[in-house]
């Protein structure tokens, strides 16, 4: 990861409805250190990140991003216990460690993701947390995800298999059941590169709704996103 492609993260960062949802599933995780690599232009900080934390640290690797969330932090939208910084894992001392480290749609953009995560997984404390979202389903490869960077997308046994395997595993789920339906829909029939706003708002308001209501019905095994916890159980 270096300098960013693309600028789904302003629109992203209107799907409320998404990020209240998927964080449902891991925020009690997120207390004393945490730790969120990818932190884009903090809009997922924004909503994960209560202040009530002992420390929060967003790395991100381009310069770019991270002076906006300097700004959002500065203008007092952003909570005043975050700290940033501009690099990646290996910016990080290897003495520091946390008891939550987030990765909320960044791995896919990591071309060595199980690298990537046993470094991750060296800073965990012990019963601290690994949490993973990326989008899920190789078959829904898009020329949106080309377009911004993406390597590749998960199943299940895919995300399972790029963890360090000293790790317990906690969660393993599917979301967004009905969102799963509208991307096939996109890939076979529109065949659009790029989502509009509009279409970001109507699937935030009308279908992750629908898909949360769906999903615990469907037992979390079906979703166009995977979401996974580990913890680290070694001393």
């Amino acid at each position: 990861m270096t300098d960013y492609i693309g600028n789904e993260l302003e629109l992203f960062k209107h799907a409320t409805n998404w990020k209240n949802y998927y964080a449902s599933h891991f925020n009690k995780l997120l207390a004393n250190r945490v730790l969120e690599v990818g932190a884009g232009i903090g809009e997922t900080t924004k909503f994960l990140c209560d202040g009530t934390q002992k420390k929060w640290l967003c790395v991100e690797p381009d310069n770019t991003l991270t002076a906006i969330i300097v700004e959002k932090k500065e203008s007092g939208y952003l909570p005043q216990n975050i700290d940033i910084l501009t690099g990646t894992l290996d910016s990080i001392d290897a003495t520091e460690k946390y008891d939550a480290i987030l990765y909320i749609d960044v791995i896919e953009h990591i071309e060595n993701d199980s690298e990537e995560l046993i470094k991750a997984s060296q800073h965990l404390n012990k019963n601290g947390s690994l949490i993973i979202l990326v989008p899920a389903h190789n078959y829904l490869f898009s020329p949106f995800d080309k377009a911004i960077g993406h390597f590749r997308r998960y199943n299940k046994s895919m995300l399972q298999s790029v963890v360090p395997t000293h790790l317990h595993q906690e969660k393993l789920i599917y979301l967004d059941s009905v969102g799963l339906l509208a991307s096939l829909t996109n890939k076979i029939f529109l065949k659009q590169s790029y989502p509009t706003l509009k279409q970001i708002k109507f699937w935030d308001n009308y279908i992750v709704p629908v898909s949360r209501v769906m999903d615990k019905i469907l037992f979390y095994s079906v979703g166009k996103t995977v979401v996974g916890v580990w913890q680290n159980t070694n001393d």
